[in-house]
Formats: structure tokens, sequence, C-alpha cells
């Protein structure tokens, strides 16, 4: 009886995913964490002085360690999901930083690139597993994809943040409205229309991070640039405790993985 038990827990864990359900909540604690990686990524590259490189560095190593914990674990655990999504977040911001600005690269250059390695990881996914669902990242094969995906992801997201708000002369707050009205589309298109549900959730996800870049921009620029200027370490302990409320408050649920 034992044994039959847990095949049968092993067969009903194999039928989730080992991402949250795509809800609203899933949503509000993403663009909680996109602006949590850009105000602590900035915390760390501007207010603590150490740069871009040792940022990107040091972001990096945790990104490993939490995408690592992450594959390990053998189902879903919502504060390791969010705490790999805000490694990966922060390193985005700062690898884009320093592509941007120390590399030379210009925000629109840095983009392109970014964009084509998105691209390219989403196809060699799906050439290889058939699917880019998020609802079947449930083994450690589609969990790298996944995380290296979303890795390009949240820093073309930065990329285009910063392009937005700086280049295109829009600032924080026109960044912010052209971001959030697009993601309100891709919503409606969502309810409305026959679009792939799986392209909008890619689409919705990159929207999501330059969302948050001008919005921590927003929070901690000086006042001269369009900012709040807020300090950079209570922005983002800020952020670090509504994204635990929101976990708490609202308990998660993994995915249901798409049977076969």
């Amino acid at each position: 009886m034992p044994f039959a038990k847990q095949q049968a827990d092993a067969s009903s864990e194999n039928l989730f995913s080992k991402v949250p359900a795509i809800t609203l909540v899933f949503w509000i604690v993403k663009i909680l964490c996109t602006t949590l990686g850009e105000t602590g990524g900035d915390a760390v590259t501007m207010s603590m002085n150490l740069g871009y490189l040792v940022g990107t560095a040091i972001f990096a190593a945790i990104f490993v360690v939490a995408v690592a914990s992450q594959v390990i674990a053998k189902r879903f655990h919502p504060f390791l999901y969010w705490t790999t999504i805000i490694a990966t977040t922060t390193v985005g911001t700062t690898m884009a930083d320093f592509a941007d600005r120390s590399l030379g690269l210009g925000y629109a250059g840095g983009s392109l690139i970014l964009l084509v390695l998105l691209l390219s990881s989403l196809g060699v996914w799906y050439w290889s597993l058939g699917s880019i669902s998020v609802n079947t990242v449930s083994t450690p094969k589609v969990e790298m994809f996944y995380w290296v995906t979303i890795m390009f992801s949240q820093t073309l997201g930065t990329a285009l943040g910063d392009w937005t708000a700086d280049s295109a002369g829009l600032g924080y707050g026109g960044a912010a409205v052209i971001f959030g009205s697009l993601l309100v589309l891709v919503a409606a298109c969502h309810f409305w229309t026959k679009i792939s549900k799986t392209v909008l959730f890619w689409v919705a996800f990159i929207l999501t991070r330059p969302l948050g870049a001008v919005v921590g921009d927003f929070l901690d620029k000086p006042l001269e640039h369009g900012g709040l200027n807020l300090s950079r370490y209570s922005a983002s302990a800020t952020l670090v405790v509504l994204v635990i409320a929101c976990i708490l408050i609202f308990p998660q649920r993994a995915g249901q993985h798409p049977k076969r």
C-alpha cells in the first residue's frame, strides 16, 4: 500500500508544472519583482558604487544558485520561484546597463541584440520540445529553457524601458503609460481574440519588465531627471515586503501540466 500511494502521489505531481498558475496575482507579483529588480540592481551598482560589471557578477552568481535550487526542487514552491524571478530581473538590470552604457552599445543596439537572443532561445526551445507553454515546465530540461528565456526577457525589458524613457524622450511617466497600455491590450486579446495564449503570455511577460524598470527609475531617480529621488534601499525593502505579503495573503498553486 505505501508503494502504491507513492506511485499515485508521483503521478499526481506530474500533472502540475513547477511554475505558478497564471492569474491576476501572478502579474501583480511579477510587476513588483521587476520593479524591485531595477531598484535593487541600481542600489548595488550605483548606490554602493560597485559598477555594472561587479554588480552583474554578483547577481549572476545569485541567479545560478537560485535556478539550480529551482531545478532540484521536486515541486512548485512560491518563495523559491519568486526569488528566482527576482534573481533574473536584477541580473537583467545590471547586464543591460553594462551592455548599453559600459560597452557603448546604446539602448537601441542592446535591445536589438537581446531581442535576437530571446527569439533564438524561444525558437530552440520550441524546436527541441515542441512547445514553449509555461504549463510544460516540469522537467529539468524544460526548466533550463524557461529560465534562460526569462533571463533574456528581463534583460531586454530593462533596455527597452531605458530606451523608451530616455532616448525616446517620453520620461518615466510617459513610458509607464505606454507599457501599461500595451499590457491592457494584451489582456484584451487574451479574453476577446483567438490569438495563441502562449504567445500572449510571453508578450505580456516581456512587457512587464520595461514597465517595472521605468517605475523603479521613477521611484529612485533624482527630481531633476523626473524621478521621486527615493532611497534605493528603502524602495527595494518596501517592494520586498509587498512581494512577501502578496505571496502570503494570496496563496499560489502550481499550474496544471497538460495531460500527455
